[in-house]
């Protein structure tokens, strides 16, 4: 097998969790960067990513990185990798591109000076001049930033935020890693108790539950790459076979509820396409109404917005009555995403631990009262620290 520089893109701020992962997977000498860790493997290793990891973007094979102060600099720089090693010659080369703080800033431009480079590669390679781009995707992107160009394959295709199982979602969505990576914050396992009181359709307590169950996020999806000659398809057959070993069938249930009757039912019906319905209580009840015989559990929630949503004042009502809601709850530990900059104020209280994290564009905190998590065995080290 060939051995790949792999970029795993991730959301700002979920770096150290995404690292986290892909160490847990078996992968060392990360390099962690702004909204990317890179790291070497073979094709198994981009097909494992690919099904296992539940907080990165997409999976990124880097192809090369250059000084790119003009659009000769671009052409050169690309047209010198052999594409004709890389690409068949009835291959779909969609090319994207981003330009950062570079002078090479018309993004549509570089774009096409990219692709008549790799045209150029490919009839080197094939001693053809026509190619008729009716085979497998190849998602190229030429990124710029501070004038060094740095090319690589999108192996993914679309984001592996798209686990297959949210058709409807909802008014105000929250992204399936960015649920994942608050979750797996939490430190939560079962069978404590989890709860999510502003549910909507359903995010956070599917995505708790996959990992609850320990079901690959990815297993129910395909992926780009699946139609490359670069990897085998024993190998794709051969790790979603081991995903579905690893399954567990313990027994636990996630409480989760919403005061709108139309998203719990698209809640319910998410559930069950990503076959954790048994999991999952869902429950037509305003949050204030929460109430548990347990002693102890964890609250992770995305409350409205209020930006989004249209009443910002509702929305600090909301943070209001959920401080009052949290006092009540003497060893329960709550995980809270807000954009709000008072939230704290509102709340009533300072969080132990809060984290920047966007949400989309978005620019949200994760507020962190970590009162169960202090009970943790002394040494235990959750992701990020």
């Amino acid at each position: 097998m060939a051995l790949y520089s792999i970029c795993a893109a991730t959301s700002f701020g979920m770096e150290s969790i995404t690292a986290h992962e892909i160490k847990a997977l078996g992968f060392d000498r990360l390099i962690v960067n702004n909204g990317k860790i890179i790291f070497s493997g073979d094709e198994e290793a981009i097909v494992r990513c690919n099904i296992w990891l539940r907080t990165a973007d997409r999976i990124l094979i880097g192809i090369k990185e250059f000084k790119a102060t003009d659009f000769e600099e671009l052409f050169q720089g690309i047209v010198s990798v052999e594409w004709g090693d890389i690409l068949p010659a009835d291959s779909i080369m969609h090319v994207t591109g981003k330009s950062v703080r570079s002078r090479l800033f018309s993004v549509k431009d570089c774009q096409s000076v990219a692709k008549k480079a790799i045209i150029e590669a490919m009839k080197r390679r094939y001693h053809r001049s026509i190619f008729p781009e009716t085979g497998p995707l190849y998602k190229i992107e030429v990124a710029l930033y501070k004038d060094l160009a740095t090319v690589t394959i999108d192996t993914t295709g679309p984001g592996l935020h798209k686990r297959g199982y949210r058709q409807d979602k909802g008014e105000a969505p929250l992204r399936e890693t960015l649920a994942a990576g608050m979750v797996m914050l939490s430190r939560w396992s079962p069978p404590e108790v989890l709860s999510d009181p502003f549910c909507g359709s359903g995010t956070i307590p599917i995505e708790a539950a996959l990992i609850g169950k320990n079901m690959a996020p990815g297993l129910r999806r395909s992926f780009a790459s699946e139609g490359w000659w670069q990897i085998d398809k024993k190998i794709w057959e051969e790790v979603r076979g081991d995903a579905r070993s690893k399954i567990k069938n313990n027994n636990f249930k996630i409480l989760s509820s919403d005061m709108d009757r139309r998203v719990l039912k698209t809640a319910r019906q998410n559930a069950k396409r990503a076959g954790v319905e048994d999991c999952i209580v869902f429950q037509m009840m305003d949050f204030n109404s929460f109430q548990s015989k347990k002693d102890s559990g964890c609250i992770i929630c995305n409350p409205p917005y209020g930006e989004r949503m249209g009443d910002i004042k509702k929305t600090e009502e909301i943070y209001k009555g959920l401080g009052s809601l949290y006092s009540r709850l003497e060893n329960w530990s709550l995980f809270v995403l807000s954009p709000h900059p008072d939230f704290q104020r509102l709340f009533g209280m300072r969080a132990d631990r809060n984290r920047k994290i966007y949400n989309g564009k978005i620019r949200c905190y994760l507020y962190q009262y970590l009162r169960k998590v202090k009970e943790k065995k002394k040494g235990h080290k959750g992701y990020g620290e």
